[in-house]
């Protein structure tokens, strides 16, 4: 079905702080606008507010026809209690459109009335393809390498690498009308992201796609969408990413340009009123001075006139300055400065496994010879699943091998951003926790997490309530705090914006 999504002057305001200002924005066909702004700036809330979850406190949200279904994909965080199979039938809309079906079927043998109910029901279940979803959830398990019995497992026994596998079968598996997704490209390996692309891409439906992965946008975005952070307002960019990157930095030159002319100008105008009230101000001092020691009438009217003339002008260029059209100064965004000082020189070997094995339920880790030298920067790589964090694990010593060796070196200080992000978590405030992880004074704390723009209500709120994005950058801040000599990077990219994974870079 083709469907249409059409946003229009959207607001939405948080006490006295505005996170949307009037945003438009339509997608159909088989266009792919991505989503971008820095942390915290309302791309998330935009995808809530387009799903239907969140009422927007001014402006409209439109869905043609209206009865398509609109598919909000966002990063689960938080393994559930709930079978992967019942996720699945969750995620892709299956298991609202049964209870949507079995509710209309009911209402048809109490009453005919409900006839109309019941024939959308049936649609939206038929599109979504409810008829033959259990056949199609084993073949696309099968196809990402996910054991059979798995999908009868709840969802909190995934290990990380599964339960990115299953957020990529939610997406295989849905029909939806249109897309929501949030950060799609979050801990899937090499393969997953191929396989993302290439549905993203293959996929006849219009979509918005918040997302830091920049190759990633690069290959499937039709436009870009950028929320402003100070204005709070929406611009589209046609012609990808690419296009969207030259446009912005034209506009951002052409917006100083045009401030520069303006700044020229006014200052210019401003110094001449300046030296004419000077020379008005000397006139008038000296006609009064030279008043009686000039008796030629004559002569003191033309000196008046000279110096009233002069006033005269001091007014006609300020009124020239008010009659200039205003160009604010273009306004900088916020910039993570990263610099982790180094906790001293560790020994020439950081950490040595000597055949050493580790084992989790239903999982084997080894046997691994691996020596980690000081100065080198090792890249991890591997499909999900295959065992990267559980070596992290190994090596920063939350594991110990059930057979082997491993052996850390002297002198070894680890700063760690961990995949989970699960380091600054609980019901303490953020200041609270970060204090107590550092041992810095209050006014050091605050200062420390205001460098990663985590000021105000940030740092007073339980740190559970942050967003991914946000205690990412408190795990920056902490490497930042209490230095490193082996650095120990999980997925750090994700939920970091643009700007701050230039930075981390």
């Amino acid at each position: 079905m083709a469907a249409a999504l059409t946003l229009r002057g959207v607001s939405v305001s948080r006490g006295a702080k505005h996170v949307l200002a009037g945003v438009d924005l339509a997608i159909a066909g088989a266009q792919r606008v991505g989503v971008v702004g820095p942390n915290g700036v309302g791309k998330s809330t935009l995808l809530a507010i387009a799903a239907g979850e969140l009422a927007p406190d001014a402006g409209e949200v439109r869905l043609m026809p209206s009865v398509a279904t609109v598919g909000h994909l966002r990063q689960e965080s938080q393994r559930t209690a709930e079978t992967v199979r019942a996720q699945l039938a969750r995620r892709t809309g299956i298991a609202w459109a049964q209870a949507e079906l079995d509710a209309a079927t009911r209402d048809l043998a109490d009453s005919l009335d409900a006839a109309d109910r019941y024939d959308v029901a049936l649609q939206r279940w038929t599109a979504l393809g409810a008829a033959d979803f259990d056949a199609r959830v084993g073949a696309i398990a099968a196809d990402l390498g996910l054991p059979d019995r798995l999908l009868d497992h709840p969802a909190s026994t995934l290990s990380g690498g599964q339960a990115a596998r299953v957020g990529l079968a939610a997406l295989l598996l849905s029909r939806f009308d249109a897309y929501l997704l949030d950060e799609p490209t979050n801990d899937l390996d090499l393969d997953g992201l191929a396989r993302l692309e290439r549905w993203v891409t293959d996929t006849d439906a219009p979509m918005l796609i918040v997302s830091h992965d920049r190759r990633f946008l690069d290959g499937v975005v039709t436009d870009v969408a950028e929320i402003d952070e100070f204005t709070k307002q929406l611009t589209v960019y046609g012609g990808g990413w690419a296009a969207y990157r030259a446009e912005r930095e034209r506009a951002r030159q052409h917006a100083w340009e045009r401030f520069d002319e303006y700044d020229t100008q006014r200052k210019g105008l401003a110094a001449r009123a300046q030296r004419q009230r000077e020379w008005a101000s000397q006139g008038a001092a000296r006609v009064k001075r030279s008043h009686n020691d000039e008796p030629d009438k004559n002569i003191r009217q033309y000196r008046k006139a000279q110096t009233e003339q002069l006033a005269a002008k001091s007014a006609q260029t300020q009124r020239a300055i008010d009659r200039l059209d205003a160009v604010d100064k273009p306004r900088e965004p916020w910039r993570l400065e990263l610099d982790i000082p180094s906790a001293g020189r560790s020994g020439d070997i950081v950490t040595r496994c000597s055949g050493a094995v580790v084992e989790h339920p239903g999982f084997r880790l080894g046997p691994l010879d691996l020596q980690v030298e000081y100065g080198e920067r090792i890249a991890l790589v591997g499909s999900n699943g295959a065992g990267k964090s559980t070596l992290i694990d190994l090596i920063v010593g939350r594991l110990d091998p059930i057979e082997g060796s491993i052996q850390r070196g002297a002198s070894v200080v680890v700063g760690e951003i961990e995949q989970v992000r699960a380091q600054l978590t609980g019901a303490d405030t953020l200041l609270t926790a970060f204090q107590e992880a550092t041992g810095m004074t209050l006014v050091g704390a605050r200062t420390l997490l205001a460098k990663f723009g985590l000021v105000g209500d940030h740092v007073t709120r339980p740190t559970a309530s942050l967003s991914p994005g946000e205690r990412t950058r408190a795990g920056l801040a902490l490497l930042m705090a209490n230095g490193a000599n082996l650095l120990v990077l999980d997925e750090p990219t994700n939920h970091l914006d643009l700007p701050a994974i230039e930075q981390l870079e």
